[in-house]
């Protein structure tokens, strides 16, 4: 379904233009200002319903109450008009039955109109992706994704830096399980200073009594039995533990008690470490996760044109960024694009034409005569251009 007719009047700069397209090339030319755009507008204005009127708030032209728009589609006619702020629309079939949800009717039949390809291929990167996802329906929310992708890779960065701040983990030290208590030592030194000063004294006191036997032979018997009593008990005596081992045993403490707070820590710090490496490898999962479920949904995504797609960078066709390919290569996908989002209705506008050199000119006619489309392309001319020219806002 094409345009067979349009009619306009007081649309924008319009006063009023009646245009019979011929053939799959309609060139609306004129100077600056003259209502050119104001024509393919009033396309938009007829069929859009709610999302043309949100993008012109001021459909009638300055001066005038009321604006209207007539498209006859063969099938279909399609009016609409403006009084003020209020709109009305009315769609008719060819035998002039009204359908009552007109709308309904019109959104079925028009896809994507207002996508403009020439537009497309001077948007940037990131407003080409927001474009083409607009296009695509896909069961992920890729904004989503990416803001826990984000999350969890910025995660993931701390605590690597983390990791990395611990360094290498030193070697223990030869030490026992825990500190020994120096309190411990001291006291058995001192236990054993006791005891050996108690068995010294004891050993003085056999001396004294044998010195006794032998000044006093004539209480011999006397001091016999004493000499024997305390010969007995120096010869049950334990051995006395080494003193000057003990002595060394305490200035070894803390040098062991060092080793084992050095043990201690490095225990600390391999646990810290393995935590850490196991929550970036569980991070380093979840992002591998969402890369996997972005790229699925990509995947089972339909793009408009094959070989279509985008990345990280942005919009790809055949795997290369789309801004990397020709300027011709760029206009055709690009008019391939709005082709596929309007297969019922076979009407596309490109605004801004005079940017179109001839070969493009040519590649996009070739384009819409082999896809049998109606192209409506807007041009700066004068009336000497060939085309419809549009000279303060009508046809001459």
């Amino acid at each position: 379904m094409k345009i067979i007719k349009l009619s306009a009047e007081n649309i924008k700069r319009l006063r009023a233009v009646e245009i019979t397209p011929d053939g799959n090339i309609v060139t609306v030319t004129g100077k600056n200002a003259a209502g050119k755009t104001s024509v393919l507008d009033a396309i938009w204005l007829a069929l859009g319903g709610g999302a043309a009127s949100r993008e012109t708030v001021r459909p009638i032209r300055d001066g005038e109450d009321h604006a209207s728009v007539t498209l006859d589609l063969g099938d279909l006619t399609v009016v609409r008009t403006w009084t003020g702020d209020k709109t009305a629309l009315t769609v008719k079939s060819a035998d002039g039955a009204k359908y009552p949800s007109p709308q309904a009717v019109l959104d079925a039949l028009v896809g994507r109109l207002s996508f403009d390809p020439l537009e497309f291929t001077r948007l940037s990167t990131r407003d080409q992706v927001s474009a083409l996802l607009d296009l695509v329906n896909l069961d992920v929310d890729l904004d989503a994704l990416a803001r826990q992708r984000q999350t969890a890779y910025d995660d993931r960065t701390e605590i690597g830096r983390q990791g990395k701040a611990l360094g290498e983990i030193g070697k223990p030290l030869p030490a026992p399980a825990e500190e020994v208590s120096a309190s411990v030592l001291i006291a058995q030194i001192r236990d054993a200073q006791s005891l050996a000063a108690s068995q010294a004294a004891e050993r003085d006191a056999a001396e004294v009594a044998k010195a006794q036997v032998d000044s006093l032979r004539s209480d011999l018997a006397k001091w016999e039995a004493v000499l024997t009593e305390r010969v007995t008990k120096v010869k049950g005596h334990q051995a006395a533990p080494d003193v000057a081992a003990l002595e060394t045993d305490l200035l070894a403490v803390e040098e062991t008690n060092r080793a084992v707070r050095h043990n201690a820590e490095i225990a600390k710090a391999a646990a810290r470490k393995a935590d850490l490496l196991s929550k970036y490898a569980t991070l380093t999962g979840k992002i591998t996760t969402l890369d996997k479920t972005k790229a699925d949904a990509l995947a089972a995504a339909t793009f408009p044109v094959p070989g279509l797609g985008f990345d990280d960078d942005g919009v790809t066709f055949e795997g290369i960024p789309f801004s990397q390919a020709s300027s011709a290569e760029q206009i055709r996908v690009s008019l391939a694009m709005a082709m596929s989002l309007n297969p019922k209705l076979r009407v596309i506008r490109i605004l801004d034409g005079s940017l179109l050199d001839a070969e493009n000119l040519a590649l996009i006619a070739d384009m819409a005569t082999q896809q049998d489309y109606q192209v409506w392309i807007e041009r700066v001319g004068d009336a000497s251009s060939v085309g419809v020219v549009i000279e303060d806002g009508a046809v001459i």
